[in-house]
C-alpha cells in the first residue's frame, strides 16, 4: 500500500525486535521496512535502500554495541535530517529525554508502553513531525529546571519582538495557521519566522525551540497542564 508509513526498527534484543515487529505488522497503516540489531548495520543499509523502501521513520533502542543511541541519532540527524526518529528505550529518565529532545529526536517513548498509545505516537510524529506525551512534558520542565541556564543553546543573535511573540506560540502548541490568525499575518510569514527562530537558536525542533524559551525566561509553561 502507497499509504503505509515505512518503519525502520533498531535494537540489539533480538527477541524483543521480533516481537515489536510482529506487534507493528498488525496496524495495516503500519509497514516495517527493515529491522537492525546495531547502529552500523542499520547505516550500512539505508546506504543501499532504494527510494521506494527508505523508512520515514525509525524507532530505536539507547544502550546498544558498539555504537549506542546517542551516537547512531547523531549520525542520523547530520546525513538523513528528514529521517524521523523516535527512541524507544527501558532507560526512561529525564536527563536522557532532555539530551535526546536536544539532538532532534521527533518522540520519546518507555518500552513498557502501551500499544495503542505507541501506534498513535508514530502516526503523530508521521503527521506532525513530533509528539511528546504529558509526561514529557513534565520532564522537560524537570529537565530545564536541573540544569538551569546551562542548557542555553549557543546564539550569537537576539530575537526580535515578533520572533519572541511567534516562539511563545510555538511554545504553547499552536499551529502555524493557528499563529497566523492570531497575529493577523499569513502562514507563510509564520513558517519563515519559525525557519528563522531555529537558525537563530541552533535548535532543531519545537521541543529544541520549549527548551531555549524556557531557559531564557520567554516561556513558562502552564503549571496546571504539567503537575
Amino acid at each position: 500500500m502507497n499509504d503505509q508509513i515505512k518503519i525502520a526498527l533498531v535494537d540489539d534484543e533480538h527477541l524483543f525486535l521480533e516481537g515489536l515487529s510482529l506487534l507493528i505488522a498488525r496496524k495495516k497503516k503500519l509497514r516495517v521496512v527493515m529491522t537492525c540489531t546495531s547502529g552500523s548495520e542499520f547505516l550500512n543499509y539505508l546506504k543501499k535502500t532504494p527510494h521506494h523502501d527508505f523508512p520515514e521513520i525509525v524507532l530505536i533502542d539507547i544502550l546498544m554495541k558498539p555504537m549506542d543511541g546517542f551516537e547512531l541519532v547523531d549520525h542520523l540527524k547530520k546525513d538523513y535530517p528528514n529521517l524521523h526518529i523516535i527512541v524507544l528505550s527501558s532507560h526512561y529518565k529525564t536527563p536522557i529525554f532532555g539530551h535526546m529532545i536536544k539532538f532532534g529526536v521527533s518522540a520519546f517513548i518507555p518500552k513498557k508502553i502501551n500499544p495503542n498509545l505507541l501506534y498513535e505516537t508514530i502516526e503523530n510524529v508521521y503527521r506532525d513531525g513530533n509528539y511528546f506525551t504529558l509526561e514529557n512534558h513534565k520532564m522537560l520542565t524537570s529537565f530545564v529546571r536541573s540544569t538551569s541556564k546551562k542548557c542555553h543553546y549557543e546564539s550569537t543573535e537576539i530575537l526580535s519582538k515578533r520572533e519572541i511573540e511567534v516562539l511563545d506560540l510555538i511554545c504553547s502548541e499552536y499551529t502555524n495557521h493557528e499563529i497566523a490568525e492570531k497575529l493577523y499575518l499569513s502562514t507563510r510569514t509564520i513558517e519563515s519566522h519559525r525557519h528563522r527562530i531555529l537558525e537563530k537558536i541552533g535548535a532543531k525542533n519545537t521541543a529544541g525551540l520549549t527548551i531555549y524559551a524556557m531557559c531564557n525566561d520567554l516561556y513558562t509553561p502552564d503549571s496546571k497542564y504539567y503537575f
